[in-house]
């Protein structure tokens, strides 16, 4: 791949990263992360997962500290709980409350339903494509980073 290519790559993904932020002001308080979160605990509970804050570091593929950091702001405003396991005390489950419901059910349904029919110029494969193509260069760049990291200790 030349240079040229990858820059127009990294120029993608900034204007990616200013589409996000393009999106409907979210209520006092919230962040875009919290509606990433839910929607990620929602999809694990959705298979019968009881999620713990490992498994949404593992998932989002995001650091612990800031996942427990998100966590306990999310509890804190009431949109998440936590729950002990009964089995097992030192293990916490992590629980989406019905404001948390509520707030992903508001801004998926209201938001989302409502940007879908401007981008029907857009393909499904187009969008596989593009999803794809994203996953594959942050995975490259992540491993990238573990090495230089390691030549750097």
């Amino acid at each position: 791949m030349t240079h040229e290519k990858i820059k127009q790559m990294l120029d993608a993904c900034y204007q990616a990263k200013r589409i996000r932020e393009l999106l409907l002001p979210l209520p006092k308080g919230v962040t875009s992360s919290y509606i990433q979160y839910l929607d990620k605990i929602e999809q694990m509970e959705k298979q019968g997962i009881h999620v713990k804050v490992s498994d949404i570091s593992d998932a989002m593929n995001l650091p612990r500290p800031g996942v427990t950091r998100t966590v306990k702001e999310m509890e804190e405003k009431g949109y998440l709980q936590k729950i002990a396991s009964p089995d097992d005390g030192r293990v916490t489950y992590i629980s989406i409350t019905e404001d948390g419901r509520e707030l992903s059910r508001k801004y998926n349904e209201s938001y989302f339903n409502e940007l879908s029919p401007y981008l029907d110029e857009i393909s499904e494969e187009e969008a596989d494509n593009m999803i794809q193509t994203i996953e594959k260069f942050y995975q490259i760049m992540c491993e990238r980073r573990k090495e230089y990291d390691k030549r750097q200790s």
